[in-house]
């Protein structure tokens, strides 16, 4: 497979260039599965195999894109949609700045996040995973639902200025468990992603939730009062404020539009708290990496944010164009984000409910309907969903109703921070909609961040 669809780039380059095209081709090719679960049954079990072909054009300072849903053996169609692509870019708007059209050096292949066992698991093997994920936790009112999404994901590339390649392969897995009270309506999740077959755990999605689905039985239910508390997020609240990072914090052309909480005055500067650690490490295969990117830029692991000091601005390769920045091998469909882990010895949800506390400690594993309020000083609002805790000074452990934080990520990350755990995991990040592009944030598992104040506590859940 992988030789036909290098082929046939070729093949295509070679028609661009006889027709005196300036183009620039990107496939992507997935092959998805998703096995849904509601009110403990399969509700959807289905997949789906699509090819994605971008064609970009360019002529001096214009450029025009065109895409298409397509298949290998319709060259024809491939064909006429490079002419049209062609005859747009003459009508289009010149941009006010050079475009960079890649020129690869070599031809580059990746297939070392592939693995050919998950990717085509078969449905007797996930069924059988989650039936092992919640043993013995369904009832007449506890319900199951969630996901088994797996795939692989095929990235290639090439244009008119080289006959070389790029070729990128991934195999990727998502699993959502949920279990819901039918008459409570309280929820408790628990969450896997996997790289390779051997990265899935059904046996510690279930001692999770076995562990809240207890709490969630025998502990009392309340509203808790506004107001400040020590806050300990679980690793998907945590990749979720990261993801905003990402978007709001370190992006260069996000910073030049007035969209980000940094400037480049703060770069050499410490803005968050030394015990926070960013790197984007397209070593860690669990984030399902980019070893270069788009334009042929050797992706090594980038410094973002050091014992708190900011580092430097990430830039695609048409922001640096824009704004007469340097790339930095970020033009990727997504980061591979690392947080360092810490020192606090906490390696699973029941030591955590364990440890000896000073005060009450509020506990939020998932942050839901997360939002921007305000770029420019870092602010987003989300609410608390699936699983929350308010663990007790006193050893026990209540069930507070949703609550909603509206704060800043530079507060969340910074003085504020009282520790990270040392363990960490990797949690997925993937999108449900558009083209598959499987991501993951690694994160400790755990991060308290003192005296936070929450805007909202609802009444029920």
């Amino acid at each position: 497979m992988k030789e036909r669809i290098l082929q046939t780039s070729r093949e295509l380059r070679a028609y661009a260039l006889q027709k005196g095209y300036e183009i620039s081709l990107f496939y992507h090719e997935e092959d998805s599965y998703l096995m849904r679960f509601a009110n403990s049954a399969i509700s959807l079990n289905t997949n789906e195999h699509l090819i994605r072909l971008e064609v970009q054009a360019y002529s001096g300072k214009k450029r025009a894109s065109y895409e298409l849903i397509t298949d290998l053996d319709h060259i024809d169609e491939i064909k006429q949609a490079i002419d049209t692509t062609a005859e747009l870019v003459q009508h289009a708007q010149p941009l006010n700045y050079q475009p960079t059209i890649p020129q690869y050096s070599a031809s580059f292949e990746d297939e070392s996040s592939y693995d050919p066992t998950l990717a085509q698991m078969s449905n007797d093997e996930k069924l059988q995973f989650f039936n092992a994920a919640v043993a013995g936790l369904e009832t007449e009112e506890i319900k199951l639902s969630g996901i088994f999404s797996c795939g692989e994901n095929i990235v290639a590339m090439i244009n008119t200025r080289s006959e070389h390649t790029q070729f990128f392969r991934t195999s990727d897995a998502q699993i959502t468990t949920v279990l819901a009270h039918s008459q409570l309506k309280w929820e408790v999740s628990a969450e896997q992603s996997a790289q390779r077959k051997s990265d899935l755990n059904a046996a510690a999605l279930h001692d999770d939730l076995a562990f809240l689905l207890a709490r969630y039985q025998q502990d009392t239910p309340r509203q808790i009062p506004l107001g400040s508390y020590d806050i300990v997020f679980g690793s998907a609240a945590i990749a979720g404020m990261l993801r905003f990072m990402n978007w709001i914090g370190f992006n260069g052309g996000a910073m030049k539009r007035g969209y980000s909480c940094l400037s480049e005055e703060k770069t050499g500067q410490k803005v968050l708290s030394e015990k926070f650690s960013l790197v984007d490490d397209p070593s860690r295969r669990e984030t399902f990496p980019f070893k270069k990117d788009y334009m042929g830029i050797e992706r090594n692991p980038f410094p973002i944010i050091k014992d708190g000091v900011f580092q430097g601005f990430t830039w695609y390769q048409d922001d640096a164009d824009e704004f007469g920045a340097q790339p930095t091998g970020h033009t990727v469909s997504h980061n591979s984000l690392v947080l360092q882990s810490g020192e606090q010895k906490v390696a699973s949800l029941q030591e955590l409910a364990a440890m000896p506390r000073q005060k009450d400690v509020l506990y939020i594993p998932f942050l839901h309907y997360m939002n921007i309020v305000n770029p420019s000083k870092g602010v987003f609002t989300g609410s608390s969903r699936f699983g929350a805790l308010l663990l007790k000074k006193d050893g026990s452990v209540e069930i507070p109703y949703n609550v909603r934080l509206t704060q800043s990520l530079l507060d969340i990350f910074g003085e504020k921070v009282a520790w990270l755990s040392q363990t960490s995991e990797a949690y997925n990040t993937s999108a449900s909609y558009g083209a598959r592009n499987p991501s993951a944030v690694i994160t400790p598992l755990f991060m308290q961040v003192n005296d936070l104040e929450i805007s909202h506590s609802n009444a029920s859940y």
